[in-house]
C-alpha cells in the first residue's frame, strides 16, 4: 500500500458577513489539512456541503476557527453533525459566536501556543488579536505554511473599522506573531489570494501610515 499524500485543499463558498447593522456579500476560503485518511477543517462559512464535499468521508479530529464573524461560522452546526468533530474557537471571540449560535457553544477554547496533530503534522495555534480579540492563526511548519483567517491577507492587514476591533492590535499581532516567521512561509487567508511573508514584511509601514 502507498503511503498517503499529506495535502491542503480548499474550497471557496459564497454568503454574507454582516456585523453592526450592515451587511456584506463575501467569498471564503476553506481549508482542510490532512491525508487520505485525516484531516482538520480551519473555518466553517456558508455552505457545509461545500466542505463535507472537500472531506470526501474523511475523519475530521477538529474544526478549527480563525475568529467568530458569522461568514466564518454559519455553517458550523450542519458541519458538525456532519462530521461530529470537535469546534475548536478562542474564548475572546465567544461574544460573536452567542450572537450567532446562541443555544451552543464551542467544543474546546483556542489558546495561543495549543498544537493539534493531524496525518503526521502540528499545526500551533497563534493567537493574533485586531480583526477580533480571539482572532488565531494556525501555523504549519513542516509544510511551511500559515493560515491567517482574516489577520493577514495579500496586500495588508484584516478591517478593524468594525467593532470590536482594533487596528494597532493587529499591526502589533502581525509584527510579533507573523512577520517573525520565515519569510517563505506561505499565508493561506481567509479570503482572496495567498501570499508569503516575505511579500508582506516590507510594507508594514505603509500600513501603518494608511492606518492612522
Amino acid at each position: 500500500m502507498s503511503a498517503s499524500t499529506f495535502r491542503i485543499d480548499r474550497t471557496v463558498t459564497s454568503g454574507t458577513f454582516s456585523l453592526d447593522g450592515g451587511t456584506w456579500d463575501v467569498d471564503n476560503n476553506v481549508w482542510v489539512i490532512g491525508d487520505d485518511t485525516e484531516c482538520v477543517v480551519i473555518d466553517a462559512p456558508h455552505d457545509a456541503t461545500a466542505i463535507i464535499d472537500l472531506v470526501g468521508g474523511r475523519t475530521v479530529t477538529a474544526i478549527l476557527l480563525t475568529h467568530a464573524h458569522d461568514d466564518h461560522i454559519d455553517a458550523v452546526s450542519t458541519l458538525f453533525e456532519a462530521v461530529e468533530a470537535p469546534v475548536h474557537l478562542h474564548p475572546d471571540d465567544r461574544m460573536l459566536w452567542d450572537a450567532v449560535h446562541a443555544d451552543t457553544g464551542p467544543d474546546g477554547d483556542l489558546a495561543d501556543g495549543a498544537e493539534f496533530s493531524v496525518a503526521g503534522r502540528t499545526l500551533r495555534v497563534l493567537h493574533t488579536p485586531g480583526h477580533s480579540p480571539g482572532s488565531c492563526c494556525f501555523h504549519l511548519p513542516e509544510e511551511g505554511v500559515v493560515f491567517t483567517g482574516d489577520t493577514l491577507f495579500s496586500g495588508g492587514p484584516g478591517a478593524t473599522g468594525r467593532s470590536y476591533s482594533s487596528f494597532e492590535t493587529i499591526i502589533a499581532s502581525i509584527t510579533e506573531k507573523l512577520l517573525t516567521l520565515l519569510p517563505e512561509t506561505v499565508v493561506h487567508t481567509g479570503h482572496g489570494d495567498s501570499t508569503t511573508i516575505g511579500a508582506e514584511a516590507p510594507h508594514r509601514q505603509e500600513w501603518v501610515d494608511r492606518g492612522h
